[in-house]
């Protein structure tokens, strides 16, 4: 009886409410880099929200080394219009897949499979998430996200022109 009121409980609703959204997504992390003032501020925040599936994203987007098996520019997808925290996917759980579209890391998929498990990656995800992967494969974020440029990314990690962390 105790239990189902603590449920009903508006105080206790909202703190949960509030602690799930807590989580941002890459693109909510990423805005807040592209709005502050300077690259202090930037690398600052990229090592407050550092995560290895963060690091791969964006060794991903600017890792020159790193090149996709997919066509440049925009798939034919269908933007998911769902709202953010409702049915969708988030880019820091798809990252682990994110091996199978660079070139000779999956030889056994075909072209074709890989362009089609894009396309379902891009579409499970929001909206705002889906442009930023698509940033990352096009290896222009930085145009979606000012100030989120290799610069500030090799200084946040510690990675040097390689995008492997120096050692100390």
């Amino acid at each position: 009886m105790a239990e189902n009121r603590s449920i009903e409980n508006p105080a206790l609703r909202q703190a949960a409410q509030t602690a799930s959204s807590m989580v941002l997504t890459f693109h909510e992390i990423f805005t807040k880099v592209n709005n502050a003032k300077d690259k202090t501020k930037k690398v600052e925040l990229l090592r407050h929200y550092d995560s290895p599936a963060m690091r791969q994203v964006l060794k991903g987007a600017f890792d020159p080394k790193i090149k996709w098996d997919l066509p440049k520019g925009t798939p034919p997808y269908i933007e998911n219009e769902a709202p953010l925290g409702t049915e969708h996917t988030y880019l820091d759980q798809e990252a682990k897949r994110l091996w199978h579209f660079v070139v000779g890391a999956d030889n056994n998929l075909t072209k074709v499979k890989k362009e089609t498990l894009f396309i379902q990656m891009l579409e499970g995800l929001s909206a705002d998430e889906a442009k930023l992967l698509l940033g990352i494969k096009d290896k222009n974020l930085n145009n979606l996200y000012k100030g989120l440029t290799s610069a500030v990314v090799k200084e946040s990690f510690n990675w040097n022109d390689d995008y492997v962390k120096i050692e100390t």
